[in-house]
C-alpha cells in the first residue's frame, strides 16, 4: 500500500481516465490528491464517493508524496517531474519527454515488468501506437524471435485530444451541410479523409510519431537489431487505434501457433473467425483494456511472415491504463520487500 498518491494532470482527458481506472481497480492507498495548472485549480471533483479539491501543480504540491501518475504535454513533464524527486516521490509518467532517457524506465508490465526493478525514481509509459504494437509482438517475440516489422497504424482523434474528436464531429457535420470547417486540431480535413501524417518530420521521411514507434520498441524489447518499418495514419473514428502488423521471425510460425500464443497471453484477445466477419474493430475495443488480434495469416512473400490486425484503445492501454499497471507492478514490488 501506498501512503500517499497524486494523479498530475487530473482534469484532463487521460488524466479524468486514470481517475476512472483507480476507481475501478484495487491500487491500494492512504491518501490521494489531484494536481492541474491554474486553470483547473480550485476545481472540484468526485473520487470514490467524496469531493475533492484539485490543488495547483507546484513544487510543493509533492511534499510528502509517495507516488505520482502523471498525463501532461512534454514540457509540464519535464518542468515538474525534477521537483517531484527532489522530494523523494516515485514518478509513472505518460508524456514523451522522459522515454528515452538511458536511465528512465519504460514499462509495458505485460512485456517488459522486470524493467522497472532498475528504475531511479522514474518509470514512463510508451506512446499508445507502440504500446499495443509490443503487446501483441511480445508472444511472437519469445517463441521465435521477431527480426523485422512492417506496421501501419490507423490512428482515432481522441490521440490529438478532445480538440481531435471536437475537428471530427463538427468537421463532419460541416461536410454533410456543405458548410467549411475551420480545423483546429489537424492540418487537413478529418472528416471523410484519412491523413498520412502524425507528427512532424523527424528522420528520412519518417515522422515523430512513426519514429517513436521505432525507438520505444527498441527499447522496450532491449534489442535495437529489430527492423521496424511505421506508417502512421490518423482516420476518422473516435477512438481505438487500428493496426496492420506484418513481422517476420527467425523460425517459421504458422498461423495455428501464432493463435495459440496469442490466446495463452497476457493481456491479447483473439477474435479471429474471416468467414463469420469475426475480428477486431474499434467500435468493438472501445472502453476495453485488452489487445485485440486477429485476421491472423501468413505472409504470402515471406517464408517466415505473419502478418495479423491489432486494435486497442488508445486512452485505456495506450495511455491510463498503462500507467496505473506500472503503479500496481510498484505496490506489488513494495509488498515484497
Amino acid at each position: 500500500m501506498f501512503d500517499s498518491v497524486a494523479v498530475v494532470g487530473a482534469t484532463g482527458a487521460v488524466g479524468t481516465l486514470i481517475r476512472r481506472i483507480l476507481e475501478e481497480r484495487d491500487l491500494a492507498f492512504r491518501e490521494i490528491k489531484f494536481l492541474a495548472s491554474q486553470r483547473s485549480a480550485g476545481s472540484k471533483i468526485p473520487f470514490r464517493g467524496a469531493e475533492h479539491t484539485v490543488e495547483l501543480l507546484e513544487p510543493a504540491a509533492f511534499d510528502g508524496i509517495e507516488l505520482a501518475i502523471c498525463s501532461t504535454p512534454d514540457d509540464v513533464a519535464a518542468e515538474f517531474v525534477p521537483w517531484a524527486r527532489e522530494r523523494g516521490c516515485t514518478v509513472v509518467d505518460e508524456s514523451g519527454y522522459w522515454r528515452m532517457k538511458p536511465e528512465v524506465a519504460l514499462v509495458v508490465p505485460e512485456v517488459n515488468p522486470q524493467a522497472i526493478d532498475s528504475h531511479t525514481g522514474i518509470i514512463a509509459s510508451p506512446n499508445c501506437s507502440t504500446t499495443q504494437m509490443v503487446v501483441a509482438m511480445k508472444p511472437l517475440h519469445d517463441a521465435a524471435r521477431i527480426t523485422r516489422v512492417v506496421v501501419s497504424s490507423y490512428q482515432a482523434t481522441s490521440g490529438a485530444g478532445v480538440a481531435g474528436n471536437e475537428d471530427l464531429a463538427a468537421g463532419t457535420a460541416a461536410h454533410l451541410e456543405g458548410r467549411q470547417h475551420e480545423y483546429s486540431a489537424f492540418a487537413h480535413p478529418i472528416a471523410f479523409n484519412v491523413i498520412p501524417q502524425i507528427g512532424s518530420e523527424k528522420h528520412a521521411g519518417y515522422t515523430s510519431e512513426e519514429m517513436k514507434m521505432v525507438y520505444e520498441t527498441h527499447k522496450i524489447f532491449g534489442d535495437d537489431s529489430i527492423k521496424i518499418c511505421p506508417t502512421c495514419v490518423r482516420v476518422p473514428v473516435t477512438n481505438c487505434h487500428s493496426e496492420s502488423i506484418l513481422v517476420e521471425t527467425e523460425r517459421k510460425v504458422s498461423v495455428d501457433e501464432a493463435r495459440e500464443l496469442f490466446e495463452a497471453a497476457e493481456g491479447i484477445v483473439v477474435e479471429d473467425n474471416l468467414g463469420d466477419g469475426v475480428y477486431p474493430m474499434p467500435v468493438g475495443c472501445d472502453d476495453r483494456d485488452e489487445v485485440f488480434v486477429g485476421r491472423i495469416r501468413e505472409d504470402l512473400s515471406s517464408e517466415t511472415g505473419l502478418a495479423f490486425w491489432c486494435v486497442s484503445d488508445n486512452l485505456r492501454k495506450g495511455a491510463a491504463t498503462n500507467a496505473v499497471q506500472i503503479a500496481e507492478l510498484l505496490a506489488q514490488r513494495k509488498a515484497a520487500v
